[in-house]
């Protein structure tokens, strides 16, 4: 039985809105030359790969089920109280099983000593052994061997994949719609080249992930790599849904204050400066400390525990969402107040359009450049600022997945003896690469969509 959060539901309208800009710019053709430059940059192309694989692997796990659980003795079914994801399907193999403590990447061994009694009733301390993983090479009991071999085997995979994927797609008459996208694409070696890294990548962290934990355990044995992997939903939706919740107050409230002006101009701007005032920390803070309490006053309104972490990650979003849209609307508001200045503007006044007119016609398509290059440059800001909130306990809920959490708990595994490192780089490794290649992304998208570039003089 497919369950919908109220997350995943925000989620879809993004992906769907997401599709419909793609048709618009498909139809658009001013629009379309300036994201043509972005796909001409080889730094752009490895980018939108990268920032597509962490979104598809967002949506794998933004589709949720509960299970059947068959009655042996009546036949009835019911379903299971747990929500899983297609992502958690995929990933089944991988961590299935949990062992009982720490254990270091690649190790065959638990972190810290126990004490065991031997049969002759003497006591030693002995690291034990892992119940599920690295005890059990295919192929050697060298490490570095059965590591070399299963990269071999990777390989193959993956020239078996990617054979069939290129056969399929430029071979069958059926698809040449679909051919002749990816025969132009094929003249961008940057592209396929991406891809393809990718590609074995994932196969190899996968083949590797059955026989070993490749990121280590954590506290509780759970494997670190499938933590950090399930933590980029988290990461994904704070950065897209915060956004969209930002957007519609950034836009109206600064257009309309720069272009109506006056009092309306004078109200908007009081209102954004004492929320700058306030310390946005301080606001996230109360507003989650005030759902806390309205979900432990009811308790009824929940059926498990994922309903009450995905409402908590849900109003975090709404709340970074209603603080950081003030800088864009400062933005919006100056430009507006150029644009009403310009002589086509000027003219439509004079032939008596009215004001929704003018700025539906006029000043928002103006304006839209600088708001895409927010948007872009915003995201990863966000997504350090759930890291951030979480470290500081004001973030998602402690049971939801995500790069915060995984660092806030690695504060007290950073002081045992020896060092816990793993979580805090296997977090940090994965937050970095999500918020370089959208700073790379920006960049490009920046350097493509502002007027004043000197790229665009060129």
């Amino acid at each position: 039985m497919f369950v919908f959060l109220l997350t995943d539901i925000f989620f879809y309208i993004i992906i769907f809105s997401l599709g419909y800009y793609v048709y618009y710019v498909r139809k658009t053709k001013d629009i379309l030359e300036t994201w043509k430059h972005v796909f001409k940059s080889k730094t752009g192309i490895i980018s939108i790969v990268v920032l597509a694989f962490f979104l598809l692997i967002a949506i794998l796990d933004s589709i949720h089920f509960k299970e059947k659980i068959k009655n042996e003795k009546n036949d009835l079914i019911s379903y299971s109280s747990e929500i899983k994801s297609v992502l958690d399907l995929i990933l089944l193999p991988t961590y299935q099983n949990t062992e009982k403590s720490y254990s270091s990447p690649f190790s065959s061994n638990l972190y810290s000593k126990e004490t065991r009694i031997l049969e002759n009733n003497i006591e030693q301390r002995v690291y034990p052994k892992l119940l599920y993983k690295g005890n059990h090479n295919k192929y050697s009991e060298k490490n570095s061997y059965n590591i070399f071999l299963t990269f071999i085997f990777s390989l193959l995979k993956y020239i078996l994949i990617f054979s069939t994927f290129y056969f399929f797609l430029f071979y069958k008459t059926v698809f040449k719609g679909v051919s002749n996208l990816f025969h132009h694409l094929n003249s961008n070696k940057t592209f396929f080249a991406t891809i393809s890294v990718i590609l074995l990548i994932s196969i190899f962290l996968y083949d590797l992930s059955l026989q070993y934990y490749v990121l280590g355990t954590d506290k509780v044995g759970v494997d670190v790599l499938y933590k950090s992997i399930k933590s980029i939903r988290t990461g994904i939706l704070i950065g897209t849904l915060t956004t969209i919740v930002m957007l519609p107050f950034a836009i109206f409230l600064g257009i309309f204050a720069g272009y109506i002006g006056g009092l309306v101009d004078d109200v908007i701007q009081y209102v954004y400066t004492t929320l700058n005032s306030i310390p946005s920390v301080l606001l996230i803070a109360s507003a989650i400390l005030m759902l806390q309490v309205y979900m432990a006053n009811n308790p009824m309104n929940f059926e498990n525990i994922y309903e009450r972490a995905d409402l908590r990650l849900f109003f975090l979003c709404m709340i970074l969402g209603l603080t950081s849209w003030t800088g864009l609307c400062r933005l919006l508001r100056g430009e507006s107040m150029k644009l009403r200045e310009v002589d086509y503007v000027q003219a439509s006044k004079t032939f008596g359009l009215s004001r929704i007119s003018i700025i539906i016609r006029h000043i928002i398509p103006n304006i839209m450049h600088i708001v895409i290059i927010t948007i872009v440059l915003d995201f990863s800001a966000l997504v350090l600022a759930e890291a951030v909130l979480s470290y500081v306990n004001i973030g998602v809920d402690p049971t939801t997945y995500s790069w915060g959490n995984m660092i806030n708990a690695a504060r007290l595994e950073m002081s045992k003896e020896p060092i816990v490192w793993w979580s805090l780089f296997s977090a940090f490794t994965f937050m970095f690469i999500l918020v370089l290649f959208a700073n790379l992304f920006s960049d490009v998208v920046r350097e493509a969509f502002d007027p004043r570039s000197t790229k665009n003089y060129e």
